[in-house]
């Protein structure tokens, strides 16, 4: 579904200062990152708050609090009965289908994570490719004022290959056979 935010919201103000121009920049980041955090199912929410739970000392101190009562009343020789006596089947059997589901929680919130670190990372590939367009167009624009004014770009001969357009194709090809290369080398 595509946004219209950009037809309805009054054209940026030219900044004041760059904390103005940073400023503008991170609210936009925060209200994409909200619109991205209100498109997650009510599942995607609950593994998220149980997955960031389970990743604090409060989880852990909770844990060490059951297991040390539990323990302590079912080896207890002041107790009559012993629920769950030694090798504490009931507990193992409890504690498996605790790890299950929270595996199952922490993968689900980190492959929602995958994902906006996806869109992030093309986020910053299309951002890199749009300032590498602007440079070389930058350069192109130098080399032409220098004609005129009869500066000599040749001192520079890495300027003719800075000025060509990259391609990103072929950067990701190369890329491929380095890896490919260095995977039949390590083998």
């Amino acid at each position: 579904m595509a946004t219209t935010d950009h037809l309805t919201d009054p054209p940026p103000a030219t900044p004041e200062s760059i904390d103005t121009l940073t400023d503008r920049n991170l609210q936009a980041i925060l209200h994409k990152e909200r619109s991205v955090q209100s498109d997650t199912t009510i599942g995607q929410r609950f593994a998220g708050h149980v997955a960031a739970f389970c990743g604090t000392m409060t989880f852990v101190w909770i844990h060490v609090v059951i297991f040390t009562l539990w323990i302590a009343y079912n080896t207890s020789p002041w107790v009559s009965v012993h629920y769950d006596p030694l090798p504490f089947t009931f507990l193992n059997f409890t504690l498996s289908i605790e790890a299950i589901f929270l595996s199952a929680f922490i993968l689900i919130t980190q492959n929602r994570e995958a994902q906006i670190d996806k869109q992030r990372s093309h986020l910053d590939l299309q951002i890199n490719l749009l300032t590498e367009q602007g440079n070389t167009q930058m350069l192109k624009i130098l080399r032409s004022i220098a004609d005129k004014v009869g500066a000599d770009f040749e001192e520079h001969p890495d300027m003719q290959l800075m000025e060509q357009t990259t391609q990103p194709e072929r950067l990701l090809d190369q890329i491929n056979e380095a890896t490919v290369d260095k995977n039949k080398a390590a083998s």
